[in-house]
């Protein structure tokens, strides 16, 4: 009896195709699904309304002359874009079949985008949220390269590597809810691929921000804007944008940052509550993205105008400094 148990326990966790599919037996795979399935339409629409504004704006052949946070705000709307199309298909299929997506390939496909796009997100906000305190605290910008190819090559180039290889190695699968890192062959991947990273972006992108924050708070309070203060007022004007994107990120992601360490502490009590924020919160980036381009363009138009009526004021100043010169000659 106890060497047929023992047969039945390692057939069942012999991969993520053994886990039930969640909310399958108790009726609440659709209220999992269609909710993920909505926030990740609307979120996908946003990316293509940010994408559109943002080149009907500007030229596509000076992008990369573009403000800083103009150029996240588009790096970020691709990533929400990937990641929806992968994630919507996934959740799709498993509403549809009412099972695990097969073949197994495919699923890995999903997950490897996945993984992808989640990765490249976090570590570019994360890219932000230093900039953004280099950028306050020493005036300095992070080089990022000529048309940001060290960026884009960390971003996207060292998440597409690892998630290849987490691929080859057999890492990548259904976990019960969708497809990602394996829900039984892939826990320590999903672990120190994931979960941990996550963890530690999101507490190290709070304290940058709130660093930053404190110090633009003091800086302005004594800042009196004139020509020689210019610079530092757009370094103020760029800092408070990056820090837009940190924000966008911890309502983002703060769901799956806590669902990932309770499901690896007690991974049979996960509250099906956080099961429904995870699927809610970390589907809707390109809606907070949106959000984000939307101020950012705001506080641009504002910006422009400011200047223009700076130099208008000074235009005038001058005119009537020579007008008087002229009376009293």
């Amino acid at each position: 009896m106890n060497a047929s148990n023992s047969s039945v326990t390692e057939t069942i966790l012999r991969s993520g195709y053994d886990l039930p599919v969640y909310g399958l037996a108790n009726g609440q795979l659709l209220y999992i699904h269609i909710p993920a399935l909505t926030c990740i339409s609307l979120s996908f629409i946003c990316v293509v309304i940010v994408l559109t504004l943002s080149f009907r704006h500007k030229s596509y052949k000076t992008f990369f002359r573009w403000t800083r946070s103009e150029r996240f705000v588009v790096y970020l709307a691709l990533c929400d874009g990937g990641f929806n199309l992968a994630h919507f298909t996934d959740h799709l299929h498993i509403v549809i079949v009412r099972n695990h997506v097969y073949p197994k390939e495919l699923c890995e496909f999903y997950g490897f985008n996945l993984a992808v796009f989640v990765s490249a997100q976090n570590l570019m906000v994360n890219i932000v949220a230093i900039n953004a305190f280099v950028l306050i605290y020493f005036s300095k910008q992070i080089p990022f390269g000529k048309k940001d190819y060290r960026l884009l090559l960390w971003t996207f180039g060292a998440p597409f590597l690892f998630s290849a290889l987490a691929g080859i190695l057999g890492q990548l699968g259904p976990n019960g809810t969708f497809c990602y890192f394996d829900g039984v062959k892939g826990t320590v991947a999903n672990l120190f691929f994931t979960t941990v990273p996550l963890a530690l972006i999101l507490v190290m992108n709070i304290v940058l921000y709130i660093l930053t924050w404190i110090r633009i708070h003091k800086e302005t309070k004594r800042l009196h804007l004139g020509d020689s203060s210019q610079l530092m007022s757009a370094n103020f004007t760029a800092a408070r944008n990056m820090s837009l994107f940190v924000v966008a990120f911890f309502i983002q992601w703060w769901a799956m940052a806590i669902f990932g360490v309770w499901a690896y502490v007690t991974p049979d009590n996960v509250p099906q509550l956080l099961f429904h924020l995870v699927t809610t919160f970390s589907n809707i980036g390109g809606i907070l993205n949106l959000i984000v381009y939307l101020i950012i363009r705001q506080r641009l138009i504002l910006r422009k105008r400011s200047l223009k009526q700076q130099k208008k004021t000074q235009g005038t100043e001058m005119s009537a400094i020579a007008s008087s010169n002229t009376f009293s000659l």
